[in-house]
């Protein structure tokens, strides 16, 4: 079994992430966040959101809709020009996207490229991965908005499948209401769907994902360079306190002949999953193109009036975007370990101690009723400030183990000796060490351990 087919089977077992309507069969590779998951999706969410919103005073967040006006759409693009590539196998049915289907068999990169890739798959023959056989539909192209209807409106609306559209129309809104001055960023956290043709491992590649993104406003004079710079630090210095190591991201520059034509950079941050690396974060510099678009569109004026200096202007952007489903998966594969000990393998999920889903479990060693109020009362103790968890099932040494998979820094022992010295055991994830300490002066203990 390779690690990935581990860490799926622990997210399962362990309630991170399921397979979602399982007893439908599963349905189109979606997944539900279990307990576990759904706190740990929860963690690195408020993380986020207390560095790059509430930490800073240059950044606001809004909460937009995920219907949005079709029109919105029509002017970014999207309805004619948000389109994969994709190719069928007439032999087993089986639907793949084109580009990567050619760039996998021979290494040569046609996105968008229909004829070539036509082209491409016949003068090399390149077989069906799923079945074997060569025999193709013609590559055409696949829009991957969701459709939808509206009562009281004509026509398709669609779900977004982006959160930057909601940020660019409620920029006049937010400028008014917040009187902010340039450079300065709105930030959004929400749901996008995408109709992708290949949806795939795991959590990676959804078509219902969550976004955590920013536009961030400056001059068109600004000298870009050095901020555009200093977002990759901050967007490597978020994936650090995921407990993602250096060595395990790299960047990737798209070469000038792959930018849109409002791009003057765009870089992409891949984290190294157990399938290869891969796209985990991007950061672009858009120029003008979105709010330019939407005025020209909408015939409203999106500018930034500088008082200082008495012009108007339409801004630039910088848009630092970060996958948040791509997070998680990030964030479990890097705390995903294994050792020995006795000649046993120990799971053990790493994770920093300020994302962990349950920070501190309360073990009475047994069921007995002698040790139970003891045992709640230290839980209640550290309930309202920790994120702490009660459990009396199994025995010690394998409720050890299950939150060691489960990732919390540390197990807190209620024994017999407790009712007698009024101490307790508390047992360090990592180092597997214990350490008894008074159950008065147990707050304090973990006041320093939580710094």
């Amino acid at each position: 079994m390779d690690k990935m087919e581990k860490i799926v089977s622990l997210c399962k077992r362990r309630g991170f992430v399921n397979p979602s309507c399982e007893i439908y069969g599963g349905f189109a590779n979606s997944y539900s966040y279990g307990p576990y998951g759904s706190q740990l999706k929860k963690n690195i969410k408020d993380l986020w959101w207390k560095m790059f919103v509430e930490s800073r005073e240059d950044i606001v967040g809004i909460d937009g809709p995920i219907l949005l006006h079709p029109k919105l759409w029509q002017a970014s693009g999207h309805t004619e020009g948000f389109n994969d590539a994709m190719v069928d196998c007439k032999k087993c049915k089986k639907r793949f996207r084109a580009d990567h289907l050619v760039e996998e068999a021979i290494g040569e990169d046609l996105e968008g490229k229909i004829d070539e890739m036509n082209q491409a798959i016949a003068k090399n023959k390149i077989k069906c991965p799923e079945c074997g056989k060569f025999d193709w539909t013609e590559v055409r192209t696949f829009n991957m908005m969701f459709k939808t209807e509206m009562n009281g409106v004509e026509g398709d609306v669609y779900l977004r499948p982006e959160t930057a559209g909601a940020i660019f129309v409620d920029f006049k809104n937010v400028m008014d209401s917040m009187h902010l001055k340039i450079p300065f960023g709105i930030a959004q956290i929400g749901k996008a769907f995408r109709n992708e043709i290949i949806a795939g491992n795991f959590i990676f590649r959804l078509r219902e994902f969550e976004q955590m993104e920013i536009e961030y406003f400056i001059s068109p004079e600004e000298k870009w360079e050095s901020l555009f710079d200093s977002w990759l630090e901050d967007q490597e210095k978020y994936l650090a306190e995921l407990g993602v190591k250096k060595d395990e991201i790299r960047r990737f520059e798209h070469p000038k002949e792959k930018l849109s034509h409002y791009s003057q950079k765009t870089v992409d941050i891949e984290y190294e999953y157990p399938f290869g690396f891969q796209e985990l974060y991007g950061l672009a510099h858009r120029s003008d193109f979105d709010l330019k678009t939407h005025s020209k569109a909408s015939n409203e004026k999106l500018e930034y009036y500088d008082q200082e200096n008495n012009k108007k202007y339409i801004p630039h952007v910088l848009e630092p975007t970060f996958g948040l489903d791509r997070s998680i998966l990030a964030a479990i594969c890097s705390a995903y370990d294994e050792e020995k000990v006795k000649d046993e393998t120990r799971i053990v999920m790493r994770f920093p101690k300020h994302i962990a889903p349950v920070q501190i479990a309360v073990l009475p060693l047994s069921k007995k009723d002698e040790l139970r109020p003891l045992a709640r009362e230290v839980f209640e103790k550290l309930k309202n400030q920790y994120a702490s968890e009660y459990d009396e099932t199994q025995s010690i040494g394998k409720r050890y183990r299950r939150q060691d998979e489960i990732g919390t820094p540390y197990c807190v022992t209620i024994d017999f000796d407790s009712l007698e010295d009024k101490a307790v055991t508390v047992r360090d994830r990592d180092s597997m060490k214990q350490e008894r300490v008074n159950i008065d002066k147990l707050e304090q203990y973990f006041e320093e351990k939580f710094k």
